[in-house]
């Protein structure tokens, strides 16, 4: 299993908004598009001052996946028009890891 981990940032006015268009159209795009091997997304949120960080991880099951989901430069950031006119800043690149323990025992 490959996480795909990306990190973007906003300020606080913004956050709620920012948010809103993750869940409500940027995840539900991604699910849509039925990427073989793509298992889910997640996303975390904290308050830094003057701006307010976010962190999704995606999980997919083999660098292919990835592929599917993010093109042959799988480690470009995948980050739409709508998404770019809210953040302050965010990773240009995506970091990749090889899942090799996992003691979750359930979901949220």
């Amino acid at each position: 299993m490959i996480s795909r981990i990306w990190h973007g940032y906003t300020t606080p006015e913004k956050s709620d908004a920012y948010e809103n268009l993750l869940r409500d159209e940027i995840f539900v795009g991604i699910e849509k598009r039925n990427i073989p091997g793509f298992r889910g997304i997640q996303l975390f949120r904290r308050p830094l001052g003057e701006e307010v960080e976010f962190v999704t991880v995606m999980w997919f099951d083999t660098l292919e996946a990835v592929k599917a989901f993010a093109g042959e430069d799988y480690e470009v950031a995948v980050v739409p028009p709508k998404a770019r006119a809210i953040l302050k800043r965010f990773d240009e690149r995506s970091q990749h890891y090889e899942i090799r323990i996992d003691h979750t025992q359930g979901a949220l």
